[in-house]
């Protein structure tokens, strides 16, 4: 299986975090770090509307960053994530320390939302270890 990454708060730290295996380079196909919303749009393909009406930091963007990223770099999974790492950019609705992870794999696709507490650093730390956490019990859970 091949595995890819479309990164947006954690700006590059899954993608850190896999390439540091020896030998993931026979799986791992690369990434996209689409931080703003005009890469999200024009680069990944997540539509304007999606963000527009939901916001970056949603279920729904995260979802679309996972499967347009499957197709984009041609992989069997990719998985994703947006969020508020903070301390700024929050909300009433949506405060810092708020992730979501997106997950597409064979024409289907998954979020999960997280909410994490610390700083901005550890925002981001604890966002791509949830992140390969999740990717990890979904690859076990096909065999």
């Amino acid at each position: 299986m091949t595995l890819g990454a479309v990164e947006s708060a954690t700006g590059g730290l899954i993608s850190h975090r896999i390439t540091n295996i020896p030998g993931s380079s026979d799986y791992y196909k690369g990434s996209i770090i689409s931080y703003s919303n005009e890469a999200k749009i024009r680069v990944v393909g997540v539509k304007k509307e999606a963000i527009d009406r939901y916001g970056a930091v949603s279920a729904r963007v995260a979802e679309e960053m996972a499967e347009r990223g499957r197709k984009l770099l041609a992989v069997d999974v990719c998985i994703a994530d947006t969020g508020i790492a903070g301390p700024g950019g929050a909300t009433p609705e949506k405060p810092a320390g708020l992730f979501y992870l997106g997950l597409s794999h064979q024409g289907r696709t998954y979020s999960q939302q997280h909410n994490f507490a610390g700083s901005r650093e550890q925002n981001k730390q604890d966002a791509a270890e949830a992140a390969l956490r999740w990717l990890k019990e979904y690859l076990s859970g096909l065999n």
